[in-house]
């Protein structure tokens, strides 16, 4: 194997380790998900649950570094309007930099951006708040702000049926609950398990293995 073609596998490898881990960690209302098409580039929704922001589903992206994981920060970026101190009101772009001021391949990882990006909609005071606004009107006129927060929040609700902006096949989706085509399906995730092997779905890493591209054998 020629030494390019070994680097690039090896840092796809990476990357899908870097998925992998994403089962581990405690996450809660995220999904993620690499394109189809680029591995660098996921594709994600938070379900906010609680708090000013809670009822709003943010749709976002999260971008990997050319070099990743040898490189700058990966790059969140909201493609849902949010009104948010740590986001950029024009690029919708989450300001990593107060926790992430470099990325250290051997400390840093991928779940721990989003759990600073679930974090973010509990603890609103940023230090270096990056929209100076939505800053503005937290500390002085707390109303105005959570005005614009629900405005935001009926704008992401409003909007989780639409059809995808790309042909990516990974791009999530949803559709309103059809009880003719989602009842069964509901009814098997409730039905108790008669094992005790947890299962975590397809996955490119067995688990237990290290190998890329692989799934239990079930033969």
């Amino acid at each position: 194997m020629k030494e390019g073609n070994y680097a690039i596998y090896h840092q796809e490898y990476i990357i899908m380790a870097e998925y992998r881990m994403l089962q581990t960690e405690n996450l809660p209302g995220i999904y993620v998900i690499p394109s189809h098409e680029n591995s660098f580039l996921w594709y994600g929704v938070i379900f906010v649950r609680s708090g000013i922001y809670g009822g709003g589903v943010f749709r976002f992206t999260l971008t990997l570094p050319e070099k990743f994981p040898d490189d700058i920060v990966p790059t969140v970026t909201f493609t849902s309007p949010i009104f948010h101190p740590a986001v950029e009101s024009t690029t919708g772009i989450l300001n990593l930099k107060e926790v992430f001021p470099q990325w250290d391949r051997k400390q840093n990882h991928i779940w721990q951006i989003l759990k600073y990006l679930h974090w973010i909609f509990q603890n609103l005071n940023m230090k270096v708040p990056v929209n100076n606004e939505a800053s503005m009107l937290l500390k002085k006129n707390r109303k105005s702000f959570i005005e614009k927060v629900k405005e935001c929040i009926a704008a992401s609700v409003e909007h989780v049926y639409d059809d995808p902006p790309t042909d990516d096949k990974h791009y999530i989706t949803f559709k309103p609950y059809d009880p003719s085509i989602h009842d069964n399906a509901r009814n098997m995730m409730l039905k108790p398990s008669n094992t005790n092997e947890s299962s975590h779905g397809i996955s490119w890493v067995q688990s237990g293995s290290y190998q890329s591209f692989t799934k239990e054998d079930t033969t």
